[in-house]
């Protein structure tokens, strides 16, 4: 796609409102269908930056387990800076006393066009896994902050600053505005602390990166983009949500201050749950399949060894390098002939001629307490008690399971509106709620891989994989388990009836 528009053969009102049609690009998208986007995010598009978004794959290493999972973050940006604007117009048409002006509008669409750029390569396994691995833990690095610092190095680089000028944009003001609406802020927090816009407008903070509840039209264009690639039926409803958001004034924080939120009719309570729904299955299908689980974490290790070769990490430091990092860096390992890269070239390798280590089990665990570090000790003691051998063939991963909202009741975040007062906010009641909810969102998924390739040793890792969670993964002490078998007898004995 190549799009040469000079923005300053158009005045600022050609541009807003009565926009020719011959100056607005038109996508024909999988998703959406056909899409108008306004000429300045055309521009933004048709950079090396965005443009190398095209070479990084949504879903990661989902790839190499769905092969319709091929979309890339490219089209997903766009798709959100389409709903973006989508929303932005269902609620400056039923409320224009909101007073969203055209440069809101459009800073928004930016802010959803962008949001992703600071992804690495295979997405979230980049900033989850392989960052935090070679910086520690305590380097504190998102995908969204270097998305951010990407947006304001692409709009240095390619001199966008007088063609913001040109659309009516303050680039000063404006520009602070996008990268709080990409990093996300808490509408409930208090006081207001955003700078971009005044607390009357926090309910554009809501719309790209809901920090408050979750509801944002990102999660609304991949939930349809990836159930639609994974070949999963999505059951939420996103354009029905759109057509029933409405602001209202909510009380927050101690000092009961009236803040404006976006809300939904309350009728679209069972559409909400659907969206969460929705995401549940896409991770537990897709996003944390235990074969994808697998092939992130060899893709990890054969990172963190090129990583001192390639200086792969470093990238982060520098936007410019950053933006010349992608899913290609694979291929670069694959194909390399040098010595330094030989070790990351063969885990690779293994993925490509699908050699992947085995699946053992899986098992959900009720509690939180107990760390990865300590199910992996305690999964080696029990190896040795039935005498397994090979304890560095078996890797222990521990996956975390929710509703989006951290184990807490997703429903509990939300406000809604009633047809007779719709411009009063309130949270449903549980009584209005399907009985056939969960009573838990939240749950961690615990799974054994074998790397070696000795058949005996698999099947009898398999049997100690089940005596292990029998025994609560040893983690009871003696006497719970004691009570444990002795509870298991009473309900499984017969109970003798006496005969008169």
């Amino acid at each position: 796609m190549n799009v040469n528009i000079c923005l300053h053969c158009f005045n600022r009102n050609s541009l807003f409102g009565e926009t020719p049609e011959e100056i607005m690009k038109v996508f024909n998208d999988s998703i959406h269908g056909h899409i108008e986007l306004h000429p300045l995010l055309v521009k933004i598009i048709d950079t090396l930056e965005f443009q190398r978004l095209r070479n990084i794959k949504q879903l990661g290493a989902g790839y190499w387990v769905y092969p319709g999972a091929s979309h890339n973050r490219f089209e997903h940006s766009i798709g959100v800076a389409y709903l973006a604007g989508c929303l932005i117009n269902s609620l400056r048409e039923k409320q224009p006393e909101l007073k969203i002006t055209d440069e809101d509008k459009l800073c928004v669409q930016i802010a959803g066009l962008c949001h992703d750029l600071g992804h690495g390569p295979f997405s979230h396994l980049f900033d989850i896994m392989f960052i935090p691995e070679i910086r520690g833990s305590g380097f504190q690095w998102k995908h969204e902050r270097a998305s951010v610092e990407m947006f304001h190095h692409l709009v240095k680089t390619n001199e966008l600053r007088e063609e913001m000028e040109v659309c009516g944009l303050n680039p000063d003001a404006d520009l602070l505005f996008i990268g709080e609406l990409i990093q996300g802020v808490n509408t409930s927090d208090t006081p207001w602390t955003a700078r971009g816009r005044t607390e009357d407008k926090s309910f554009l903070y809501e719309i790209v990166a809901n920090k408050r509840n979750g509801i944002d039209v990102d999660k609304w264009d991949y939930f349809a983009r990836d159930c639609h690639h994974l070949g999963l039926r999505n059951s939420f409803d996103h354009q029905r949500l759109l057509k029933f958001a409405r602001v209202c004034e909510v009380e927050v924080g101690e000092e009961k201050v009236r803040r404006p939120f976006i809300c939904f009719r309350d009728k679209e309570a069972d559409n909400v749950y659907d969206m969460f729904r929705t995401r549940y299955t896409l991770h537990r299908q897709a996003y944390q399949h235990k074969t994808v689980n697998i092939i992130e974490i060899m893709i990890k290790d054969a990172l963190v060894k090129a990583n001192d070769h390639l200086k792969i990490s470093a990238a982060v430091d520098n936007m410019e390098h950053y933006s010349k990092l992608s899913d290609q860096i694979f291929d670069q390992i694959l194909f390399s002939s040098d010595d330094e890269l030989k070790d990351a070239r063969m885990i690779l390798e293994r993925i490509v001629k699908r050699r992947l280590p085995k699946f053992i089990g899986e098992a959900r665990m009720m509690q939180d307490e107990f760390s990865e570090k300590t199910l992996k000790e305690n999964w080696t003691r029990a190896l040795e008690t039935q005498n397994i051998k090979s304890h560095v063939d078996f890797m222990v991963t521990v996956v975390h399971m929710d509703h989006g909202m951290k184990g807490k009741k997703p429903i509990d975040s939300f406000y809604f509106y009633s047809k007779r007062n719709p411009d009063t906010a309130f949270k449903i009641k549980k009584y209005q709620l399907s009985s056939f909810l969960p009573e838990r969102f939240y749950e961690r998924l615990l799974r054994v891989y074998y790397s070696g390739s000795d058949e005996q040793i698999l099947e009898e890792a398999q049997k100690c994989f089940e005596l292990w969670c029998k025994n609560m993964f040893g983690l009871q002490t003696e006497e719970e388990e004691a009570q444990q078998d002795s509870e298991m007898n009473e309900r499984t004995t017969p109970k003798r009836i006496k005969l008169s």
